[in-house]
């Protein structure tokens, strides 16, 4: 399998290049990323065969229809990360809160977050490629939350690794920000940013693309890579996920083998999202993905009108940061899938330079074909948490704004699966709010919900809060190259 680029080829890198070479080198020419050439067929022949899988050996047989030139040996070892989830045997549980309706929680591994699916088996692969080499790396990390304490788990203590994360001051919940900040391995090293998530996207795109901040790295012997959805190392993970939330509905009986499903997503980045359009395209009997965002509605916006504007948004802090997003990496994949590299160079460039561009009818309509979106506010989403509470089931405040997308976009009665990308663990005080009890932190809000709502704090989530604190810096976006030179 060969992977090409997004915005073209600039006539300096290469017009293809392999699986590893686009996850250790994912900035594309013009800025763009990496696509996989082809996807491998999920037909009914491929599912049937899984219907009685375990979650890896499904993982490994998509893995290797994908061809990647990653060797089988090394892809078991990956998986096996999934041996330390809370149900080895089934590491994403598919609930049911509603006849029709099934919650799949992809937040049982080591940090209480979706990140874990993707980053434990993709960091693993890395790590090995790095050691294989003999090359050092700094992997960059842009976090609004999850991200960063996925990557900063799966990395540590790795050889010929090195990790730089960077995060929103103030935008992170206390137990995210805890989660990186008490981490206490060498090869890591973590930095509060002045600003939003957007600000620290933006300076790791820009040095990643930066010649100048390679160049100093040169003279170090350490090359650069990056652990965000723009390395497509994530997202072939994510794919795996939608076809084991399809076979598990199969398996309990609430379709038949070849029906049709809804997908809700909550989204900000993108890559989640993505990954169920990839496997929608590879023939996953999916109705549609359904798109769910807080009031930074960017996303609602762009596939209800076509029109991608950021001259009159300012990024609002929400109850559910990890969606604190208006500039969303990989819809570009999906453009150009759609429109074809030469429309999603002009697109991505018109954004860059004017701040926002405008579809057509016919590509919105195309859109439109595989997506729908709403959004929902912090008082929607309370109100959401309060009425599942009374009937047994806690989520997070990122899961709660799937249910108005759920409730509102369906156009058929089809069995739905919406995705729970974070423990409530995470967002406590927010969920301790809207079960009606004002707390001044976390530590406070985990003990009173887990009293009044008979739930468990796991231990990696109530250990953090006797951790000392390891990492103390924070910078405004214009020093962040320094730091990490420092840091080197």
């Amino acid at each position: 399998m060969q992977f090409i680029e997004t915005r073209g080829n600039d006539g300096e890198k290469s017009t293809s290049v392999t699986f590893s070479e686009a996850i250790l080198s994912p900035s594309a020419s013009y800025g763009g990323l990496y696509v996989p050439e082809s996807l491998p067929a999920l037909d009914e022949t491929f599912l049937t065969k899984h219907l009685s899988s375990h979650y890896k050996t499904l993982a490994l047989d998509f893995l290797l229809a994908f061809d990647i030139d990653i060797e089988k040996e090394t892809i078991e070892e990956a998986l096996k990360r999934y041996d330390a989830f809370d149900e080895p045997s089934n590491p994403v549980p598919l609930v049911g809160i509603e006849d029709d309706c099934f919650v799949s929680e992809l937040y049982h591994g080591q940090t209480r977050a979706f990140k874990d699916m993707a980053l434990q088996p993709f960091g693993y692969i890395l790590s090995k490629l790095a050691q294989k080499r003999g090359e050092n790396y700094l992997i960059m990390a842009a976090t609004s939350g999850d991200t960063g304490p996925a990557t900063l788990e799966t990395f540590k203590n790795q050889e010929n690794i090195k990790v730089t994360c960077l995060y929103p001051n103030g935008g992170t919940s206390d137990v995210q920000k805890l989660q990186m900040v008490t981490e206490d391995a060498k090869n890591l090293k973590v930095i509060g940013v002045e600003g939003n998530f957007d600000d620290t996207q933006h300076a790791l795109k820009e040095l990643l693309s930066s010649e100048d901040f390679k160049a100093e790295l040169e003279e170090r012997g350490i090359k650069l890579t990056a652990a965000n959805s723009v390395n497509f190392g994530r997202i072939i993970f994510q794919i795996i996920y939608h076809i084991h939330s399809y076979l598990e509905m199969v398996r309990n009986s609430s379709i038949k083998m070849g029906e049709k499903i809804y997908l809700v997503v909550p989204s900000g980045n993108f890559g989640n999202a993505l990954g169920a359009y990839y496997a929608k395209k590879a023939g996953l009997p999916i109705e549609k993905i359904l798109i769910a965002s807080n009031i930074n509605n960017i996303l609602t916006d762009w596939l209800t009108t076509g029109s991608y504007d950021l001259t009159n948004r300012e990024l609002v802090l929400t109850e559910s940061p990890a969606m604190d997003i208006l500039k969303s990496s990989n819809i570009e994949r999906v453009m150009f899938d759609k429109f074809g590299g030469a429309r999603t160079k002009e697109l991505m460039l018109e954004l860059e330079v004017n701040g926002k561009y405008q579809l057509s009818s016919e590509e919105l309509s195309s859109l439109q074909e595989d997506f729908s979106a709403n959004f929902s506010d912090d008082t929607e989403g309370k109100i959401v948490i309060a009425e599942y509470a009374k009937k047994g089931y806690i989520m997070d405040p990122h899961t709660a704004t799937c249910i108005k997308a759920y409730r509102e976009l369906r156009e058929k009665k089809l069995p739905t699966v919406i995705y729970s990308t974070a423990e409530w663990t995470k967002f406590s005080s927010t969920v301790a709010k809207a079960l009606g009890h004002e707390v001044k932190d976390d530590m406070e809000a985990l003990t009173w919900v887990s009293e009044n709502a008979d739930v468990s704090v796991p231990s990696m989530v109530s250990g953090l809060f006797s951790k000392p604190i390891n990492h103390t810096v924070v910078v405004d976006k214009n020093s962040i190259k320094g730091e990490m030179l420092n840091f080197l």
